[in-house]
């Protein structure tokens, strides 16, 4: 039996006995290691290098800089300034969740973060206006997962660095795509909510209660425009851009909205060496995983299947996203990209694919798997703010679910709607 096969073998077994991903990457990896008689040091060597890398330092500091912004009153101002931009319209509710997962996702990076910090507004106040609890929770999950397609995002920075590709242009790539999965959910609940009727205690739009919430939230909505400016600006680099976020809410929570306390800021402390840890340890197995991929030319052998299967990169990409998007559904997002990128990325490059291409469709396919079952976070989260059923959600998100998929394809076949924005820093 050659390496190949006991690594996925090992792998795939202890998926199947329910193993962490991280146990079964790293086990595996390990085994495989054993058979060749390859010293295990060598993992301690990897784990360092896995971690070992300036780019990865926008991690911990985005995570940081969203959860003290849910803390510091900014996620609220956006939610506000959402509500009074769409006003009294059928379904308007909804719409402001996307727009608000819009907004915050420009801060946080993060898919569950944004659907927590917007969830726990807007869920209750759908709920009080007679939304189904299932609908408003799907609402939240489904625009959540735009929260990691709209820059800065940080599967975006783990596949940069995995990939080797510049995190920036990733960043870029991502505007579009967000936008238009984001109209696209705005249009279903437009068509889902036209016979919704409109509440008379909701105050109809007006342009000065608009530019009073702006006014008030002058200083949540410059955050994303701090940040974005100053990466695609070329004045510093996503990473300092992430250290950057963290004063900037530093200063907005204690000196100007006064709602930050060092109480919540040691939560989000807290709250960031958790999943930074649950992170970097993932990195750590997944790097000795893909090693072993890497060295015993694996992705090649898959290179060389697929192309003599098939030349029409089409069905290639058909073959790759459905794929994407089964793996969604029973793996956390940034184990997906540590695992398909040195295995997929290769295949996609001898089609001719750009990688920046590639890496935005990853994205967000991955963005998907936030509201699939059985593993979706962002419909966690939701459930347990709308108090509802992980069933009941998931029927509700299948037509959103349907819309970002139907963009993905969209993607997918014109991809200078990806690639327009990066090529302009060429």
């Amino acid at each position: 039996m050659g390496v190949a096969e006991v690594l996925f073998l090992t792998f795939l077994v202890l998926m199947l006995l329910g193993a962490p991903i991280t146990v079964a990457l790293g086990v595996s990896a390990m085994f495989s290691f054993m058979v060749v008689g390859q010293d295990l040091s060598t993992l301690i060597q990897i784990a360092f290098t896995s971690v070992n890398s300036f780019p990865i330092m926008a991690l911990p500091a985005f995570v940081l800089a969203g959860a003290l912004m849910e803390c510091a009153g900014v996620s609220k101002r956006l939610v506000l300034i959402a509500e009074n931009l769409v006003g009294p319209v059928r379904g308007g509710l909804a719409i402001s969740t996307a727009l608000a997962c819009v907004f915050f996702g420009a801060i946080s990076g993060s898919g569950p973060a944004t659907t927590a910090a917007v969830g726990m507004l807007m869920i209750p106040a759908m709920i009080k206006r007679d939304y189904e609890p299932g609908y408003a929770a799907a609402a939240t999950a489904t625009a959540g997962g735009v929260g990691i397609i709209i820059p800065p995002s940080i599967p975006m920075v783990i596949y940069g660095v995995a990939a080797q590709e510049s995190i920036t242009k990733m960043f870029l790539g991502g505007v579009i795509p967000g936008l238009l999965i984001a109209v696209g959910l705005i249009c279903m609940h437009l068509f889902k909510c036209r016979k919704m009727e409109v509440h008379e205690d909701m105050a109809a739009w007006s342009a000065s209660t608009l530019l009073t919430s702006m006014k008030e939230g002058i200083w949540a909505m410059m955050a994303p425009i701090v940040i974005l400016g100053g990466i695609y600006s070329g004045f510093f680099t996503p990473t300092e851009a992430a250290i950057v976020a963290i004063f900037y809410t530093l200063f907005v929570g204690f000196f100007i909205y006064k709602e930050l306390s060092i109480k919540a800021l040691m939560k989000s402390l807290e709250t960031t060496s958790w999943l930074t840890g649950r992170v970097l340890i993932i990195m750590f197995t997944a790097y000795a995983f893909g090693r072993l991929l890497v060295q015993y030319r694996i992705p090649d052998q898959i290179v060389e299947m697929l192309l003599n299967f098939t030349s029409d990169v089409m069905v290639v990409w058909i073959f790759v996203v459905l794929i994407l998007l089964f793996l969604g559904m029973f793996m956390e997002t940034l184990a997906i990209i540590l695992l398909v990128t040195p295995v997929l990325l290769p295949v996609m490059k001898a089609s001719g694919v750009d990688p920046i291409h590639f890496g935005i469709v990853l994205v967000c396919c991955c963005g998907v798997g936030f509201s699939t079952p059985p593993l979706g976070e962002n419909m966690f989260i939701a459930s347990g703010i709308a108090d509802v059923s992980l069933e009941e959600i998931s029927a509700k998100a299948i037509p959103f679910c349907c819309i970002t998929i139907g963009v993905i394809f969209l993607l997918v076949m014109f991809p200078q709607l990806i690639l327009f924005l990066p090529k302009m820093l060429m």
